[in-house]
C-alpha cells in the first residue's frame, strides 16, 4: 500500500485564497498520515538515532526539520486565513524574542539554566541555536491556546482565565517535551549545584518557560482576532492535529526511556483532545494512492 502524501490536483495558485484552499485540501486528504504516521515513524527514527542504529542518518538535521514541518501543516493551514498584518507583526516580534531569549539562554544560562544543544536541529543560527526555532516553539503555545479555547468554551472570554490556563498548558507540554528531548540528547543541562531536577531538567528551565510562555501567549492573544480564531477552530477539524502528533511522538519517546510522569501528562493532553472530539481521522487517507 502506498503511504505517500496524497497531493490534490491543482494548477499553480494565483492568489492567497487559492493557496489557502489548496493547503486545506492537502491536509484534509492526508490527516491520518500527517498526524499519526509521521510522528510514529519519527519517534522510531529518533530512538533508533539515539541508539546509533541509522549510521549516517542518525539525527539527520534535515530529516528532523522536514518531519517537523510536515507535522506543522495542519496548524499552518488552520491559522493562515487569520494571519493579517497585525498577526504577522506579532509573529515577527515573537520570532525575534524567541531567537534572542534562546541565544541569551545558551550564552548566559538565563532564564532556563545553563544548557547546550547536543544535536543540530537543522541549520544553526550563529552556530548556537536552531534557525527553525520558531517552528519548534510557536506550536507549543498556539496548540495550548487552541486547546484551552475549546475546553473552556464560553469561559474563554475571561481574559485572565484564558491566559493563565494557556500558560499552564504550555508548561505541561514542556514537562512532556524537555525530558524526552534530554533523553534523546537534543540538549543537556549543566546540573552543577542544582538541587531540584525533573528527569535531568533543572527547575530553572520551567521558571524560564513561565516568562517565555507569558510573552508568547500575550503576543498570540493580541495579534490574532480571538473570535475569528475560535470560528476557524470550530469549522476546521484538523486544526489541532499538530497536538495529536505531539502526544504520539513525545509519548512514545518518554515511554521508551521509562519516564512515566511525562507519559501520563501526554496522555492527559490526549484526553483533552478526545474530550473536544478531535480524533476523527479517516484512516483511508493513510493509504490513498498519490494523486487521487
Amino acid at each position: 500500500m502506498d503511504r505517500t502524501l496524497s497531493v490534490p490536483n491543482w494548477s499553480f495558485p494565483e492568489s492567497r485564497a487559492e493557496v489557502e484552499r489548496a493547503l486545506d485540501t492537502l491536509v484534509l486528504e492526508n490527516r491520518f498520515t500527517i498526524a499519526v504516521v509521521f510522528p510514529a515513524v519519527g519517534a522510531l527514527m529518533l530512538l533508533a538515532s539515539a541508539e546509533a542504529l541509522l549510521g549516517p542518518l542518525n539525527f539527520n538535521p534535515y530529516l528532523v526539520l522536514f518531519g517537523t514541518l510536515v507535522m506543522r501543516l495542519p496548524l499552518v493551514a488552520g491559522v493562515a486565513p487569520l494571519t493579517d498584518r497585525r498577526a504577522a507583526a506579532a509573529l515577527g516580534l515573537l520570532t525575534l524574542y524567541a531567537y534572542g531569549i534562546e541565544l541569551l539562554g545558551v550564552t548566559t544560562g538565563w532564564p532556563y539554566g545553563f544548557f547546550e544543544y547536543g544535536v543540530e536541529l537543522g541549520p544553526m543560527l550563529f552556530g548556537k541555536v536552531p534557525l527553525g526555532l520558531p517552528v519548534f516553539f510557536f506550536p507549543l503555545v498556539l496548540n495550548s491556546y487552541l486547546l484551552v479555547s475549546l475546553l473552556l468554551c464560553d469561559r474563554a472570554a475571561n481574559t485572565a482565565l484564558r491566559l493563565a490556563a494557556t500558560i499552564g498548558t504550555v508548561l505541561v507540554m514542556d514537562l512532556v517535551l524537555d525530558p524526552g528531548a534530554v533523553g534523546l540528547g537534543f540538549w543537556s543541562y549543566d546540573l552543577t549545584g542544582v538541587a531540584v531536577t525533573y528527569y535531568d531538567v533543572p527547575w530553572t528551565n520551567y521558571a524560564g518557560w513561565v516568562l517565555s510562555a507569558t510573552v508568547a501567549v500575550l503576543a498570540f492573544d493580541l495579534g490574532f482576532d480571538r473570535a475569528g480564531l475560535r470560528r476557524r477552530l470550530e469549522e476546521t477539524p484538523f486544526m489541532l492535529d499538530d497536538l495529536v502528533s505531539f502526544v504520539i511522538l513525545w509519548g512514545v519517546v518518554n515511554a521508551y526511556f521509562g519516564q512515566w510522569i511525562p507519559v501520563a501528562l501526554a496522555a492527559a493532553l490526549g484526553a483533552g483532545l478526545l474530550y473536544t472530539d478531535r480524533f476523527d481521522f479517516d484512516v483511508r487517507s493513510a493509504v490513498r494512492p498519490l494523486g487521487r
